[in-house]
Order: structure tokens, then C-alpha cells, then sequence
């Protein structure tokens, strides 16, 4: 066992800890308390979960405090492990912080232990596209390669098996970096706009929490120079930030000169990648390249780089091809959970798409989609809690013309799907790209995009 492990175990072994959520990240967490701990308690304000998941950890000893109530048992538990969703300010987490309890979370204990080079990447949008990339990148080279964190896979109970030529490329939401302590040597804001603004309460602490991933480090930062805010963060930290952008050409950092990714130093180009040679299309997944050829620089050669942009497809449920149908190709964009990541898949097509869009409210604001729906949209059909709003965002948007962007509104993720395959022709392109979450009508953007494929395929 490495000396990192032994540390854990020994802040948790004995104690009493409690674990809030019993999500995908907290399972492995749990079974490792419970292999060192005499008194787990596992809290979750949903009622009903895995038969055989409650049978194992009661069998170990586990206690459950499951519902509406499920933090009132927290109070007396010594260490107590947040799920990344939750907020640090809720009264019970303060209250039992009063009272001398640590309360920490996997990811922030995986950072502090992790015994190899670590590369977090965080953004509002295109960060599991480039944390993936960055680890075909590495193992292309012939590193090995821990990729987990927000991307779904905890890493924590991992760390044992981890040595320090490794690399831990690590995905890291807003949520989780908030109030975090340690961060990761090297990485990368891929850009910031607004997001999540039902869990943040303003756009600042957005940023702030976004900021947490280089706060605890003094390794080199990748920002993009095409986002505002990004930008800015480049302007506090000048000595380590790394820039990109595919708009200008930097005098230092990674952009586009004559169709090729190049690093710029003092004005002079070293070219990199030709942008021909990368598979997956559109312009955010070229932003998504030179953030993840600046994060590796020094681990990887050009030659790697050229042999994983020709062979990497992409991630599912981002910008996947799912079929070709009577001339028509489906698109599944579940992941674009923000107006600006369904922008930037829109943009990656040659021609106006039949868009379905729509989902869970976020508070974030649509009026960005008005003026692309216009360029981007031939037939935009519109489903879930946030439809009227985003009706109301195109419709208000100067020179929107019914004529020309009809927009179909429908009850049921079914009907619209129905609805987008009825209006499509032969050379059509019909896109799932939400730009909203899943809450609304599904757990995850993973379920939805499932269920976009399915029903595709039924058609």
C-alpha cells in the first residue's frame, strides 16, 4: 500500500463517517470506509436504491438514513464525504462543521493523495471531449494513464495501484471544485460562459469555483484567449498561463496558422497538427485539441499527436452519428447541456439542421440561440421545462422570421423526436443538442442520449 492510502486510512480508520449520496463516485468511497471504519453511515435523499449495493454494505455494517430527512443523522460524525452536487453552505453541513466534523469529498481527497503527475480539466464546455483526448495523447506516448473524475469513474480507491510515472487525468465540474484545497500540477479552463446558475448563486462564484482547479498548484494553466473570462483569469496569472485560440494568431501559445494547429513562441510558428488530419468535426473539437497538446507538451511527440487525430471518433453522446435513414443523418449532442455547446455543434455542420432542443432549467439565459437558430436552423423543434423560454429567446431575436424557422412544440422527448424524423428529406440533418441538462425528464444526459438512439433506430 503506498504511503499516500495510509494517509487516508488513516484520517477515516475508527471514526465515524458519513457519506451523502450513494451516486456512481461515492460507491467505491463507501466500500473502502467501510473495509477500515466501525461506524458508516450512507445518507441519500432518494428513498429506493440497489438491492444488492444495501444488502453488501449492511452486511459490512453499514447504517442508512434514506428521504426527505436523510442529513439530520449526520449530526455526532466525525468526517463526512459530500456528493459533488451538493453545496458546502446547506445548515446541516454547517452545523456539523461547528461541531469539529471534517466535511471533505472524494475528488478533494484523491487530489491531496494523488501519488503521480495530474492533469484536471474543467469548462463549461468540451472538457470530457479533452480530458478524453489528453489521455489518448498520453497513452499513445506509452504513459500510463488513470482518466476519471467528472467523466465518471472515481479514482480514489484506485490511488494503490498508481505509480509516480503515472498519469491522473482528471475531469473536475464547478461542483466539485468548490471550496476544494488542492489542485491538480497542470490545468485547464477550456472556457467559461453561463452555467449551472440554479446550483451557483451568481455568475462570480461560477468562476470562482472554476478558478479553484490552479489555486492550490504552480503548474502551468491552459486558458482559452477566445473567452472572455478566460481571459481575464490569463491576465491574473500571466507567469503560468498557457493560451490557445482558434480566432488569432497569438504571439505565444497554440492557434491556427494556414490550416495547421501550431505553437507560437516569440512569433515564430512550430507546426503541429494540420487540421485535416483530426476526425471528429467542428471548430470547439479543434479548441478542444490545442488545449489538450498544451497540457501534455513535453509527455508527447507530434507523431502521437498526428496518430490519435486520425484515429479518434469522439465520445459518445457528443456529436455521435447514430444512423442514416432515408437520406437523413441523426445526430446525438445529448451532452450539450448549455446554449454554447449547442452553438458550437451546430457550427460544426455544412449545412441548416433540424434541431431538437429543450430540457431541464439551469437559469441560465437563451438569448444567444436566437441570432444562431437564424444562421444555423432550418426546423427547430422544442420539448421539456425550458421550451417556452427558449420559443420566446428565437422569437425575440431581430429579423426572426416563422416563415423561415418553424418551430414545433412537443409534450413528450417521443413525440419530438416523431416530429423532427416527419419534417425531415433526403440531404437532411436531424441533431439532438439540448442545450439544457436532463433533470427534467431524465437522470442523465447519458440516459437521454440512449433514448434518442433508441428511438432513432425504432423509426
Amino acid at each position: 500500500m503506498n504511503t499516500a492510502l495510509d494517509s487516508f486510512y488513516n484520517l477515516v480508520r475508527g471514526r465515524k463517517c458519513a457519506v451523502v449520496g450513494m451516486g456512481v463516485s461515492n460507491i467505491p468511497l463507501i466500500r473502502m470506509l467501510l473495509d477500515c471504519c466501525a461506524d458508516v453511515l450512507v445518507c441519500d435523499k432518494k428513498e429506493k436504491h440497489d438491492e444488492k449495493l444495501i444488502e453488501e454494505f449492511r452486511a459490512k455494517g453499514a447504517k442508512f438514513s434514506f428521504g426527505e430527512k436523510y442529513l439530520s443523522a449526520i449530526c455526532g460524525y466525525d468526517v463526512i464525504f459530500k456528493t459533488p452536487g451538493m453545496r458546502y453552505d446547506l445548515p446541516e453541513l454547517l452545523a456539523a462543521q461547528s461541531a469539529g466534523a471534517t466535511v471533505t469529498t472524494e475528488m478533494e481527497q484523491f487530489l491531496k493523495l494523488c501519488p503521480c503527475k495530474s492533469i484536471g480539466i474543467t469548462g463549461s464546455d468540451g472538457k470530457t471531449t479533452t480530458t478524453t483526448i489528453v489521455g489518448e495523447l498520453l497513452k499513445q506516448s506509452g504513459k500510463t494513464c488513470h482518466v476519471g473524475g467528472n467523466i465518471g469513474k472515481p479514482l480514489l480507491s484506485e490511488t494503490n495501484g498508481m505509480s509516480h510515472d503515472d498519469f491522473a487525468i482528471v475531469e473536475l465540474s464547478s461542483f466539485q471544485l468548490m471550496n476544494i484545497k488542492f489542485s491538480p500540477e497542470i490545468s485547464v479552463i477550456t472556457n467559461i460562459t453561463p452555467n449551472h446558475l440554479d446550483m451557483h448563486k451568481s455568475m462570480d462564484e461560477y468562476t470562482e469555483a472554476k478558478k479553484q482547479i490552479f489555486e492550490y498548484s504552480s503548474g502551468r494553466v491552459v486558458l482559452n484567449y477566445d473567452n472572455d473570462v478566460t481571459r481575464k483569469i490569463a491576465e491574473e496569472i500571466p507567469e503560468r498561463a498557457v493560451l490557445f485560440s482558434s480566432k488569432t494568431l497569438l504571439c505565444d501559445g497554440y492557434c491556427i496558422d494556414d490550416g495547421c494547429i501550431v505553437k507560437r513562441t516569440s512569433g515564430k510558428s512550430e507546426k503541429i497538427l494540420e487540421l485535416s488530419d483530426i476526425k471528429i468535426p467542428g471548430m470547439h473539437n479543434v479548441e478542444n485539441y490545442m488545449a489538450a497538446i498544451a497540457a501534455t507538451e513535453g509527455f508527447v511527440s507530434v507523431e502521437d499527436i498526428k496518430t490519435v487525430a486520425r484515429a479518434f471518433g469522439g465520445v459518445e453522446h457528443r456529436m455521435e452519428l447514430v444512423r442514416e435513414r432515408h437520406g437523413v443523418r441523426y445526430y446525438n449532442d445529448s451532452i450539450a447541456s448549455s446554449p454554447t455547446r449547442t452553438i458550437a455543434g451546430l457550427r460544426a455542420f455544412d449545412r441548416k439542421v433540424i434541431l431538437i432542443a429543450g430540457g431541464y432549467d439551469k437559469k441560465i439565459p437563451f438569448d444567444v440561440l436566437g441570432d444562431a437558430a437564424k444562421e444555423y436552423v432550418k426546423v427547430l423543434v422544442l420539448v421539456g421545462a425550458t421550451a417556452k423560454k427558449i420559443k420566446a429567446a428565437v422569437e425575440s431575436a431581430d429579423g426572426f422570421d416563422k416563415e423561415k424557422l418553424p418551430i414545433i412544440m412537443c409534450e413528450t422527448f417521443e413525440e419530438a423526436v416523431k416530429a423532427a424524423s416527419d419534417v425531415a428529406g433526403n440531404g437532411d440533418i436531424v441533431t439532438l443538442s439540448p442545450a439544457c441538462a436532463s433533470f427534467d425528464m431524465f437522470e442523465n444526459f447519458m440516459l437521454r442520449g440512449k433514448r434518442f438512439k433508441e428511438l432513432v433506430w425504432e423509426l
